[in-house]
């Protein structure tokens, strides 16, 4: 019994390694991308690439009471998702909350630009959903991605603790056949 307890812990250890090694390739994979990407964006020429950020941050009027509640809120979720990081269920619920969100961007831009008047001064809501994507989608998948490094974060000291419990059960058990 204890033997195919230990082959099934030596089993699912493998498994685990196998999925570290794996994830570990796929982060090598990304820091090359993220450097090719960051030599592009160092031999651009100054302002090339703020300069329509900057532009677009002139352009909205962010002291639209729609605006700041969106802010208001975002930041609100931000803090949920932060003070809630011990709780995996509520860090799942956000986390679909947030991706749900996403995914709804383009029928909530369609439903906002039909009725801009009703609460904009100015129609921000275009066709491409641009400003929709910046404002709504693009915050949301940053607390997306907080919620995600949580729950790695989470899952690393998880494997930790396993490991730890499994090393200790291996070396009872060879305390009990030496003696």
């Amino acid at each position: 019994m204890e033997e195919e307890r230990g082959g099934a812990v030596a089993e699912a250890a493998a498994a685990a390694m196998a999925s570290i090694d794996g994830m570990a390739g796929m982060v090598e994979d990304l820091s090359i991308e993220m450097r090719r990407q960051w030599d592009y964006v160092a031999s651009a020429p100054d302002g090339a690439l703020l300069g329509p950020v900057f532009s677009f941050l002139r352009a909205v009027d962010w002291m639209e009471p729609w605006l700041l509640l969106l802010i208001i809120f975002h930041a609100g979720l931000l803090t949920v998702a932060i003070r809630t990081r011990e709780n995996n269920n509520m860090q799942m619920l956000l986390f679909t909350f947030g991706l749900l969100s996403v995914y709804s961007a383009e029928k909530i831009n369609t439903l906002l630009a039909r009725n801009w008047e009703r609460f904009s001064r100015k129609p921000y809501f275009d066709r491409e959903g641009v400003f929709v994507s910046t404002v709504w989608s693009g915050p949301l998948l940053l607390i997306g991605t907080v919620i995600l490094v949580n729950t790695l974060r989470t899952l690393v000291k998880l494997l930790v603790k396993w490991k730890r419990a499994e090393l200790k059960h291996r070396a009872y058990l060879a305390r009990k056949r030496s003696s």
